[in-house]
């Protein structure tokens, strides 16, 4: 099982601006936090589930996001994007399931993005954010990276 290896709780956040490279600078940003206390072996899902998050929040608001990755008890690591689109996406809209939201075949090329962060976070979801910013919050959580790639694949 992974774990977050700093005994301390420890919380980043980045402001986004709606730019087509935020979803590159919040991934390099992830890997050097996540590289910087040591848990390497959750990099690789936490940059992919991070990139479809914030590709999401850019392609579906027009203004600025943000990006948090905190440590939380238990050894787990959450990461939440804000943006100031309102609509919370299938299947952030609902309690996680144990079988995944699977949404219709298409010829579309984009999409599944949400599936993935299903598929591989041990727990996600979304929530409106009513007074002061507004907009929409959708998050996942990391621990068990053997597991996750497993049910995946």
């Amino acid at each position: 099982m992974a774990t977050v290896s700093s005994s301390e709780p420890w919380a980043y956040a980045l402001h986004l601006p709606h730019h087509p490279r935020a979803p590159r600078v919040a991934r390099m940003t992830l890997r050097a936090v996540l590289g910087g206390h040591g848990i390497s072996e959750l990099i690789d899902v936490a940059e992919l589930l991070t990139s479809e998050v914030v590709t999401n929040s850019y392609r579906h608001s027009d203004g600025p996001a943000s990006l948090r990755m905190r440590s939380m008890e238990g050894g787990r690591l959450r990461v939440s994007v804000w943006d100031t689109n309102p609509v919370i996406p299938a299947p952030f809209d609902k309690p996680p399931t144990l079988l995944p939201f699977l949404p219709e075949p298409d010829d579309s090329t984009g999409g599944r993005g949400l599936l993935l962060v299903q598929l591989c976070a041990d727990n996600w979801g979304g929530f409106s954010v009513g007074a002061g910013l507004g907009g929409k919050l959708l998050w996942f959580e990391l621990g068990q990276p053997d597991v996750a790639f497993a049910f995946a694949a």
